[in-house]
C-alpha cells in the first residue's frame, strides 16, 4: 500500500503540508496517490541518522553487509504484482520492461553481495619494515580502502528500479559500507516508496542501525540542494540530465568542504559505420540501429543518437533503409509530458537547423505523450560548425553525418564532448586501416563496442558506464558493475600499526583469506 510517507530511517513521516502526486503519461492524467514532500527538518533527522549510523556500519563485515543485500533484494522479490503495476503506472512503460529492470535490480544487489563474501575488494596492500635499510629505516605500511560517509542518492526518471531508490547507486553505496539517503524521483515516487518500504525490512531483519537508510520525496530542487550542502553528506549519486548533475557538482565544490559528485548526465554516443559493414549487411544493420534509436521511446542515455559515415551511393541506401524500418516501428509513451514536450521542441529545433535534412519522420497521429521517432541528416561540414546537432535530444532521434572522407571523420570524433559509448561497425581489418579513427573515438567514451548496439548495459565487473564529461563528471568511474564500489571509498595507510589492532584485511595472518599485494606480490 502507498502512504505517500517519507522513510526517516525505520520511521515514516509526513509533517510538511506541501504534497504532489505522480503522474501516468498513458492515461495522461495524474495518479491517485499524494506524496508529502519532506521538510527541512525531516531531512535534518534523515541526515543525523545516517551519521549516527555510519559509526557501527562501516565496521560490520563483508559478510554482514552481504546478508543486508541479499535480505533487500528477497524483500523487493516478495513486493510481487504491487511493485510491478506501480511501476507501469507512473512510467508508462511495458510490464516486460518492469520485470526485467527489476530482475537486474536484484542482480545488481547479489553480485554486490558476491564481492563483499570474497573481500578483496578492498585493494590491501602490505609493505613490510626494514629497520636494516640504508641511509633510512623502511617503515612498516598497509593501506586499504574504507568507506566515505553518509551518501546523498538522487533516482533517475528513465529507470525507476535499477538507477533509483535500490540501485546501482545505492546497492554499491551500502556494499561500501556508507548509509544511504535517497532523494525519490518526482515521476515515479510510488515505485520508490515500495523499493525503500523493502530496504527497511530487510535492515531490520539483518539487524542494520537504524539510520542506513532514508527515503525523501520531493516534486521540487530544494530538498535535493539540502542534502547536497549538508556537512555531514560525504559525496552524491545522481543519474538524470547535464543541467541538474552539473548544478549539483557546483553546490557540492562551492561547500566549506568539497565533496565528490559522480553525476552520470546522458550521451549522444557516436556510431561509425565503415564501408565493410554497409556493403555486407545494410540491411541487417538498418533493422538493428531503428530498434536500438526507438527502443523504450528512445528513453536511454546509450541510445546511438549519432552515426557517421563516408558519403556514398551506399550510405545514401541506408539512410533510406533506416528510415523506413524507424517509421514501420510502433511508437511507445515517454515517461512524462515534460519529456514528451522536451523532446519534441529539440527534435524541431534540429531538424530546423541550416544544412539539414529530415530523413525520416513517424507521420501517424499517436497517442498522448507518444513521440514520433526522427532521423535527420547533414554533411560533416556543417555539422562540425553548428554546436547545437552535438546536443543530445532525449527520445527515438538519431543524426546521420555525411563525411567526406576519413580525415574528416577523425576531426568530427576529436571534436565531440565525452560520451558514454561509442561503436564501431566494420571488419577486422579496417579497424587496422582506420585506427585513427578508433583512436579518436575511444579518446571520448567510456566503452567502447564493435558491431553492436550501444542500448544495453551488462551489469558485471568489466563494464564501465562513465566517461569523460559531459557524460560523467569523472572518468575514472563507473556507475555500473562492482567497480562502482569505488567511488564511495577513500585509501587509508596505517604506518608501524601493532598488528592485533590493524584491520583484518592488512592483519599479517590475512584472517579473511583475500588477496593482498604483498611487498608487490599478489598472494592470499
Amino acid at each position: 500500500m502507498i502512504t505517500g510517507t517519507n522513510q526517516i530511517g525505520n520511521k515514516s513521516s509526513k509533517e510538511g503540508t506541501k504534497t504532489f502526486s505522480s503522474f501516468d503519461p498513458k492515461k495522461n492524467t495524474a495518479t491517485p496517490w499524494v506524496f508529502h514532500e519532506a521538510t527541512t527538518e525531516e531531512v535534518e533527522e534523515a541526515v543525523a541518522l545516517a551519521h549516527q549510523a555510519f559509526g557501527s556500519y562501516k565496521n560490520c563485515s563483508g559478510r554482514q553487509r552481504a546478508q543486508f543485500l541479499r535480505a533487500i533484494a528477497t524483500e523487493i522479490d516478495h513486493l510481487g504484482d504491487a511493485l510491478i503495476t506501480t511501476y507501469c503506472t507512473e512510467s508508462g512503460l511495458p510490464e516486460g520492461r518492469a520485470k526485467g529492470e527489476r530482475g537486474r535490480t536484484m542482480g545488481q544487489l547479489q553480485l554486490f553481495a558476491q564481492l563483499l563474501e570474497e573481500g578483496s575488494w578492498v585493494e590491501a596492500v602490505i609493505e613490510h619494515a626494514d629497520p636494516q635499510r640504508q641511509p633510512q629505516p623502511k617503515p612498516d605500511l598497509r593501506k586499504m580502502l574504507f568507506p566515505l560517509g553518509p551518501v546523498a542518492i538522487f533516482g533517475a526518471s528513465n529507470f525507476p528500479l535499477a538507477f533509483s531508490t535500490a540501485g546501482g547507486d545505492t546497492a554499491s553505496a551500502l556494499a561500501a559500507g556508507c548509509p544511504v539517503v535517497v532523494k525519490s524521483h518526482p515521476m515515479h515516487p510510488g515505485t520508490g516508496e515500495l523499493v525503500a518500504s523493502a530496504i527497511i525490512k530487510a535492515a531490520k531483519s539483518s539487524g542494520m542501525p537504524n539510520g542506513i537508510f532514508s527515503h525523501l520525496h520531493s516534486a521540487g530542487h530544494e530538498i535535493g540542494q539540502q542534502l547536497v550542502k549538508h556537512p555531514k553528506i560525504k559525496a552524491v549519486g545522481f543519474t538524470g540530465s547535464r543541467a541538474g548533475g552539473t548544478a549539483l557538482y557546483k553546490l557540492a565544490a562551492e561547500r566549506q568542504e568539497p565533496i565528490p559528485v559522480f553525476a552520470e548526465m546522458g550521451s549522444i554516443n557516436p556510431v561509425v559505420l565503415l564501408p565493410s559493414a554497409l556493403q555486407t549487411d545494410l540491411d541487417g544493420w538498418a533493422t538493428q540501429y531503428a530498434a536500438s534509436i526507438t527502443l523504450a521511446a528512445g528513453q536511454f542515455c546509450t541510445n546511438p543518437g549519432l552515426l557517421l559515415a563516408l558519403k556514398s551511393t551506399t550510405l545514401d541506401a541506408f539512410i533510406a533503409q533506416l528510415s523506413k524500418e524507424i517509421v514501420k516501428l510502433e511508437p511507445s509513451c515517454m515517461l512524462h509530458p515534460n519529456i514528451y514536450d522536451a523532446y519534441a521542441a529539440g527534435k524541431s529545433d534540429l531538424a530546423a537547423q541550416g544544412g539539414v535534412t529530415l530523413a525520416a519522420d513517424y507521420e501517424k497521429e499517436t497517442a498522448a505523450n507518444t513521440p514520433q521517432p526522427a532521423v535527420i541528416t547533414v554533411n560533416g561540414a556543417n555539422f562540425m560548425k553548428n554546436p547545437k546537432l552535438h546536443k543530445e535530444v532525449f527520445g527515438p532521434f538519431s543524426v546521420v553525418v555525411r563525411c567526406e572522407d576519413a580525415t574528416q571523420m577523425g576531426e568530427i570524433l576529436n571534436q565531440l564532448e565525452g560520451q558514454l559509448t561509442g561503436t564501431v561497425l566494420g571488419s577486422e581489418t579496417e579497424l587496422v586501416k582506420y585506427t585513427h579513427i578508433v583512436d579518436a573515438l575511444q579518446s571520448r567514451v567510456g566503452r567502447i563496442l564493435f558491431n553492436g548496439v550501444p542500448t544495453g548495459v551488462e551489469v558485471n565487473t568489466a563494464m564501465v558506464h562513465g566517461g569523460p564529461y559531459p557524460a560523467s563528471t569523472d572518468p575514472r568511474f563507473t556507475s555500473v558493475g562492482t567497480s562502482a564500489i569505488k567511488r564511495w571509498v577513500r585509501p587509508v595507510s596505517f604506518q608501524n600499526w601493532p598488528n592485533t589492532l590493524l584491520p583484518d584485511a592488512l592483519k599479517e595472518e590475512n584472517p579473511l583469506g583475500i588477496s593482498r599485494l604483498v611487498e608487490g606480490n599478489h598472494t592470499r
